[in-house]
């Protein structure tokens, strides 16, 4: 993008942030409490917004008007569902217990562990958040796509990541003529990843428009499927991320049309970042071959089992009289496994920020990390290691260079052309917290206050 132009859209979007017009600085309705917009874009590697030639202007807009770091460190396990809890609460997964993309249920047969997405919050989510806290002090709250969200308090107006017909938003878009029925029933099914981004900007756009929320938590998914598919930085992956900044300058512009630019910052952020790999382990197979997982009609089953999460996977030994028996050999094993990098026993995973499993049943009684280039499947079949062709992956341990993630804040609240070193999710709970006027007192790591005005 040329210089004179990515200045021009600097100021189109945020020339105004500083100095609102007199309209917006003097009408009643907009001159009222403080807006924060947070858009996570799933799995955008920090270290992208380094290449001159991403094409993403809107957020490197955004970025030069406000504050951006050289990465944010997400929390154990590095994937979207226990990241996405830790930005809206400040606790990681041994406080909030999320720990995969759902709640982790055992089958009383034995058989493999399901992962239940549609849980309700308050089942799910063990800590209390920031649409919470909004909705306590009186504040109006939105949400778009945002997961371990479902049937949550303190939550206004939403469209989910399975949008539900009875929804004021779902509602509004098959008004517009932009959704049918039959689609928001079956949206998740043949549809393309770029055609659902659109939609839930679409619903954005809507609720902010019609209804300019204090708080606003929007989720952008292609990047994530486009990266576990071709791998990132790739150019099917650069198509993504310019797709999201699509999005994002339609929300952007979403919020100027509604008049309160002036009020709003923006928190553009994501959740992990993206390595690649070319070699695939399956542990589940390993149990088999220990005689661990027997042949039940046409499953598997046994006391213990692997549930993968790409660079990280927790073993479940579910039978708990077994469990001083095979812990020991279990971690010996894998640790001799090519390819596993760590075998942590769940007490040393603590330190990590992996929950006790006196705590909760969603602790594994081992966790392993894969080595760089490795990556941890779920199948049952075929040999202990594969190769494939390069492909995406996170799930790797929160201190690995290519999980960092995405920060970049900008607007009202923020001071502009501040270049920050790494900082951690955790820390974004409290710095919304503190433009929003909350009290958020399990968030312990401070506040980002040097970005604040």
């Amino acid at each position: 993008m040329k210089p004179l132009c990515r200045l021009l859209l600097c100021a189109l979007l945020f020339g105004h942030i500083t100095r609102p017009s007199a309209a917006q600085s003097t009408s009643g309705s907009h001159a009222k409490k403080p807006i924060v917009v947070v858009v996570t874009i799933d799995g955008f590697p920090a270290r992208a917004l380094q290449d001159p030639r991403l094409p993403m202007p809107t957020l490197r807009a955004l970025a030069a008007s406000g504050a951006v770091a050289t990465g944010m460190r997400p929390i154990n396990p590095t994937v979207t569902w226990p990241n996405h809890t830790a930005i809206v609460t400040g606790v990681n997964a041994s406080r909030h217990f999320v720990m995969v993309n759902g709640l982790l249920t055992f089958p009383a047969n034995g058989t493999a562990p399901e992962v239940e997405p549609w849980t309700d919050k308050a089942k799910l989510v063990h800590a209390r958040t920031l649409y919470e806290a909004a909705a306590e002090k009186g504040l109006t709250t939105g949400q778009v796509d945002w997961v371990a969200i479902y049937g949550a308090k303190g939550v206004n107006w939403q469209f989910g990541e399975s949008p539900d017909m009875h929804d004021s938003t779902p509602q509004d878009l098959v008004a517009r003529g932009l959704l049918t029925p039959e689609q928001v029933k079956q949206f998740d099914e043949g549809s393309s990843p770029a055609w659902r981004d659109e939609i839930w900007t679409d619903a954005a756009v809507d609720i902010i428009e019609k209804h300019t929320p204090n708080l606003m938590l929007i989720h952008l998914l292609q990047t994530d499927s486009i990266q576990h598919e071709y791998a990132p930085l790739t150019p099917a992956a650069y198509a993504a991320y310019a797709y999201a900044d699509h999005c994002l300058t339609r929300v952007v512009e979403a919020v100027r049309k509604a008049g309160v630019l002036d009020r709003t910052t923006f928190f553009i952020l994501s959740d992990h970042g993206f390595t690649t790999y070319t070699h695939t382990l399956s542990p589940n197979v390993a149990l088999i071959q220990q005689d661990l997982l027997h042949k039940q009609d046409k499953d598997y089953a046994g006391d213990v089992w692997v549930k993968a999460e790409g660079g990280a996977a927790g073993v479940y030994i579910r039978n708990a009289n077994r469990r001083a028996e095979l812990l020991p050999k279990l971690k010996a094993y894998f640790e001799g496994i090519q390819g596993v990098d760590h075998v942590y026993t769940n007490e040393e995973a603590r330190s990590i920020g992996i929950p006790a499993d006196t705590d909760t049943d969603q602790a594994p009684q081992l966790y392993l990390t894969a080595s760089p280039d490795y990556s941890f499947d779920d199948d049952t079949s075929g040999e202990l290691t594969k190769t494939n062709p390069p492909r995406g992956q996170h799930g790797y341990l929160n201190t690995m260079s290519d999980m960092q993630a995405l920060f970049v804040a900008s607007g009202a609240a923020i001071k502009p052309g501040l270049k920050l070193d790494s900082v951690t999710n955790l820390q974004v709970t409290p710095t919304i917290a503190r433009i929003l006027g909350l009290q958020m007192p399990e968030a312990k790591e401070p506040a980002l206050d040097g970005v604040l005005r």
